[in-house]
């Protein structure tokens, strides 16, 4: 039997081998990476959207119990802890108040999961934690329409009142104002992912920019409907 015949050399890459296969790498992380980032960022915000979704049904339930009017809560607005910060936004419009204004509706505004482990989500004017029942809630969500707490309810404000009789004095609160006054219920924003335009003066320069989502936030609007929109006033 002849013997087994043998390569002469080292078997192994070249040098320039292992140059080229990186290069490729590389190019392929490039073309990879964005589109992953991409998808993370939209599930962020589907995610965050469908709690908007649910928290519109818990307001419907609860609109369907009480004679078709609005949460009027201002008491516990008082009770957790109105505005504590200097800056803006000069009202607060946390959304603590809802878990137990909704408890028989489904439930109150729970904290966006894009906000979870992120600076924004420890901010001050985001992030209100509130014990009900014996059980640790935390929120991240807006509700600019639920903003104060004054013993005559604000025109802008929708404590108490019927989505129509919101709508008409919304409108009403615009008249001196360059804002378009919405047509209908769709078009008056109910509860919103937390934002600070970059735009404002009055945001600290820490916050200045940044909202949940990059480039916009989702909202949902007093007829129930949900939906992403973008803010050229945010990073």
């Amino acid at each position: 039997m002849k013997p087994l015949a043998f390569r002469k050399g080292k078997d192994g890459f070249t040098l320039i081998e292992l140059l080229v296969v990186v290069a490729i790498i590389a190019v392929l992380a490039s073309l990879v990476l964005p589109a992953l980032a991409a998808a993370r960022a939209k599930s962020a915000r589907v995610a965050c959207l469908s709690q908007l979704h649910q928290l519109g049904l818990g307001f419907a339930l609860y609109l369907g119990d009480q004679q078709d009017h609005l949460p009027d809560r201002r008491d516990l607005k008082q009770a957790l802890g109105y505005r504590p910060w200097t800056d803006w936004p000069p009202s607060d419009p946390r959304a603590g108040w809802t878990f137990e204004a909704l408890a028989q509706s489904g439930g109150g505004a729970g904290m966006c999961p894009a906000l979870i482990q992120r600076p924004l989500g420890q901010a001050i004017h985001v992030l209100q934690i509130v014990s009900f029942k014996g059980i640790r809630q935390s929120t991240g969500f807006w509700l600019w329409r639920f903003d104060r707490a004054d013993a005559v309810v604000p025109l802008d404000n929708f404590w108490n009142k019927t989505p129509d009789s919101a709508l008409e004095d919304f409108r009403a609160s615009l008249l001196n104002s360059t804002t378009r006054p919405p047509d209908g219920l769709s078009g008056v924003e109910l509860a919103v992912d937390p934002y600070f335009p970059r735009t404002i003066p009055a945001v600290s320069a820490a916050l200045s920019g940044q909202s949940a989502h990059r480039g916009g936030r989702n909202r949902l609007m007093l007829d129930g409907s949900a939906a992403w929109f973008r803010d050229n006033r945010l990073n």
